[in-house]
C-alpha cells in the first residue's frame, strides 16, 4: 500500500509540475519577448479547440526544429478558455509531445490584444508573428501557414 501511495504521489507531482510550466502571460509580456529576443522567434497564436491550429502545429514544431543550427525559437501562445488553463493545454501539449515553449494568454479583450500584435489582426486564429531583431525583420501572418509556406517564411526569417 505504501508503494502504491508513493507511486501515485510521484505521478501527481510529475503531472502538476508539467502543467505549471505553462505560464500565464499578458500581451505586453509576449510583445516584450518578441522585442527583446536575441534569436529568430516564431510566435504562433493558437487554441486546442481550433482545428486549423491543431493541424499546423506539427509543421511548426518540425520546421523550427530543422533550424536549430540557426537558433530559431518557437513560442506557442494559447488562446484557450480560462477553464482549459493549465490542465487541458498541458495535456494537449504532452499528448502531442510538443517541445516548444508554451504560454497561456490571460487576456479577455481581443480588440485590445489583437491590435497590439498587428493592426490587421481581427481575432481569427491561427496567426503567426515572426521576429528577427538582429535583422530588423518582423512579419505577421493572418492565416494558417501551410507547411511549404512556413518553410519559405522561416528561411526569410533567418536569411
Amino acid at each position: 500500500m505504501k508503494k502504491v501511495f508513493c507511486i501515485l504521489m510521484i505521478v501527481l507531482a510529475t503531472n502538476t509540475s508539467f502543467s505549471q510550466q505553462i505560464q500565464k502571460v499578458k500581451i505586453t509580456d509576449v510583445l516584450k519577448m518578441a522585442d527583446t529576443s536575441s534569436v529568430p522567434l516564431v510566435i504562433n497564436f493558437w487554441a486546442t479547440w481550433c482545428q486549423p491550429c491543431v493541424h499546423e502545429l506539427p509543421w511548426f514544431q518540425k520546421t523550427v526544429n530543422a533550424y536549430k543550427d540557426k537558433h530559431v525559437k518557437l513560442l506557442l501562445v494559447s488562446l484557450d478558455f480560462p477553464d482549459d488553463y493549465p490542465k487541458a493545454i498541458a495535456d494537449f501539449i504532452k499528448k502531442n509531445k510538443y517541445t516548444a515553449d508554451v504560454v497561456w494568454l490571460n487576456e479577455t479583450d481581443a480588440n485590445y490584444f489583437c491590435a497590439k500584435v498587428d493592426r490587421t489582426w481581427e481575432g481569427t486564429i491561427p496567426v503567426t508573428l515572426m521576429v528577427n531583431n538582429s535583422k530588423h525583420y518582423r512579419q505577421f501572418f493572418n492565416q494558417q501557414l501551410p507547411e511549404a509556406r512556413l518553410k519559405q517564411e522561416i528561411q526569410k526569417l533567418v536569411e
